[in-house]
């Protein structure tokens, strides 16, 4: 056979084997060597009109892309690429994958080895490109009739199911000789070892599933749940902070939620009345810490799971490592649906339900001189008067993805969100790519999309505003223009160089952006303006884009103020 139809029949094998393991979107970039996956990515979607495809012009941006598709989708999803350069974009995106663990196929196509390292056009050596950001790595050898298809299928097979385990990225790196182009050959002599393959629609390997052992921790729970404990959650999906919200209406203890958890809680902003002492001594009290998810936003969170000395469980499906405090406990690799209801399931009365109760007052009394602060009870637009009203801004049917800096922080301290599908980069917590993985989340959900982020990440991602263009669903971009990096506002870099080298002014408005991307522009200029431009905004097809211009240094002084009056204030 010509390499031109040999490339496609491994092509074809690859993507039909992802097919079967549950791959149903595709991301392509342009490329030529890539060619023998492109084509037949366009096959398969003739073959089966679940299949879709997905293109985007950088490849950085498509990483991120299908970052958002497999995070909102908890499916695998491929991304195909050219040799080169186009597949180190891809690295930022697999970095985030290796800690969230969305599940990334990366089919890149590459050279033959004998033009690698000699001067050949486009050529890089991509062998351990991503070093260990990827779980499962599958280097190919050129297509070849000496070996057999079913070599091929069965190394794919075992890779697609390690991933399926661990979460994370698979890289399957496909060196294509030419010619890349030209008519299909018979290959159906060199196929005959796999025929009854392509006869069902079955994996190649099947395997047994792994299931947790939660005998352990159901045995503890008959002593520990008469403690003071606590529930923490971090990063939730909407039907896990359900099953745990049953957990904490039967225990009646404390929970404390981050933004990334899909709803509030009556404990809301503690991340500022944990600034306060006697707050903190309450809090102290507990003898247990039940976390459910891991990526905690919160810093005074943080340095409390630090000193915390009690019996403290971490629930995460993923395993690794996932508590920067390193505290003794026990870690639960489970789902935290599973694990919640589970637990409610065996919970019965105890003595310290409602032990800390007083806190619910604590948040309360926060809210109402949150109410009172920085302007936000006369309409003024600030970021810290954003934040505290932006509850009201979200339409139901809506989703949320949450920018990283200053944007998930603001609506982790002063913000109590509803019930809501909540997304968010929180591995590497990188401001790259936040636009086009949001893009892919709501590719996936079909569903209206609120998303929050600074100027900066904006900036950053610009690229992936042609992702967002002639957009089906309603898609509410609000962009917090502070001309630069506020969150160095917030730490202790020297003066002299915070401008220069940390907040990097930037001088523009996105007015010119949105116009080039063909999507909707406004820049209110009041609290109350902005939010029903927002709520306008998530009943109407397309992109809009919501600058909302503010004082360069302001939310930096104003947090710090917030947090001198809550530290000394009687909430209590």
């Amino acid at each position: 056979m010509k390499p031109s139809t040999l490339n496609r029949i491994w092509a074809r094998l690859i993507l039909m084997s992802l097919q079967r393991a549950g791959v149903k979107d595709l991301c392509i970039a342009p490329g030529s060597r890539s060619t023998p996956l492109t084509l037949e990515a366009e096959r398969l979607q003739s073959l089966d009109s679940s299949i879709r495809l997905h293109t985007h012009f950088d490849e950085r941006g498509l990483g991120f892309l299908a970052l958002g598709l497999a995070k909102a989708s908890d499916n695998p999803v491929a991304v195909i690429v050219t040799s080169g350069t186009a597949v180190a974009n891809l690295l930022p995106a697999v970095a985030e994958s290796r800690l969230t663990r969305e599940k990334l196929v990366l089919l890149t196509a590459d050279r033959p080895p004998e033009l690698i390292q000699c001067g050949a056009n486009q050529a890089i050596s991509q062998q351990g490109i991503f070093s260990e950001h990827v779980e499962v790595t599958s280097f190919l050898p050129s297509p070849t009739e000496h070996i057999s298809p079913a070599w091929l299928l069965s190394m794919v097979s075992e890779g697609l199911h390690r991933q399926s385990e661990l979460g994370g990225s698979y890289h399957i790196n496909c060196p294509f000789p030419e010619p890349l182009y030209g008519e299909m050959e018979d290959a159906s002599s060199y196929l005959d070892p796999v025929r009854t393959w392509f006869e069902n629609d079955e994996p190649y390997l099947s395997f047994t599933p792994s299931r947790a052992d939660l005998s352990q921790p159901l045995r503890d729970w008959t002593q520990l749940q008469h403690q003071k404990g606590v529930l923490l959650v971090g990063k939730a999906s909407l039907s896990e902070r359900r099953a745990i919200q049953l957990l904490a209406q039967k225990l009646q203890w404390p929970i404390l939620c981050d933004p990334q958890a899909s709803q509030g809680s009556a404990f809301a902003g503690f991340d500022v009345w944990l600034q306060n002492p006697s707050c903190l001594e309450v809090l102290k009290q507990a003898d247990f810490v039940v976390q459910f998810g891991s990526r905690l936003v919160s810093k005074r969170l943080g340095q409390f799971i630090n000193q915390f000395a009690g019996t403290y469980w971490l629930v995460e499906k993923h395993p690794g490592r996932l508590d920067p405090s390193h505290r003794r406990g026990l870690r639960i690799n489970a789902s935290l649906a599973d694990m919640a209801l589970a637990l409610t399931e065996i919970t019965r009365d105890t003595e310290q339900a409602r032990w800390a109760e007083v806190l619910v007052l604590a948040s309360q009394q926060y809210f109402e001189r949150l109410g009172a602060f920085d302007g936000s009870s006369d309409k003024s637009l600030s970021e810290v008067s954003l934040a505290a009203d932006f509850s009201y801004w979200l339409s139901e049917e809506s989703d949320l993805f949450i920018g990283n800096s200053m944007a998930i922080r603001l609506l982790d301290m002063c913000s109590h969100l509803p019930e809501k599908a909540v997304f968010a980069n929180r591995g590497a917590s990188g401001i790259d790519g936040l636009i086009a993985t949001a893009s892919g989340v709501q590719r996936e959900r079909q569903r209206p999309m609120v998303m929050l982020m600074g100027d900066t990440s904006a900036l950053y991602d610009l690229n992936s505003l042609a992702l967002l263009a002639n957009n089906p669903k309603p898609f509410v971009l609000i962009i917090i223009n502070n001309d630069g990096c506020g969150i160095f506002d917030m730490l202790p870099v020297p003066d002299a160089n915070k401008e220069t080298y940390y907040r990097m002014p930037h001088g523009v408005d996105f007015s010119h952006a949105a116009a080039m991307f063909g999507l909707n522009y406004v820049c209110p200029s009041s609290l109350e303006t902005a939010r029903a431009q927002c709520i306008d905004a998530q009943s109407s097809p397309g992109t809009t884009v919501i600058e909302l211009k503010v004082g360069a240094v302001e939310c930096g002084k104003a947090l710090k103020a917030l947090f001198s009056e809550i530290a000394n204030a009687e909430l209590l």
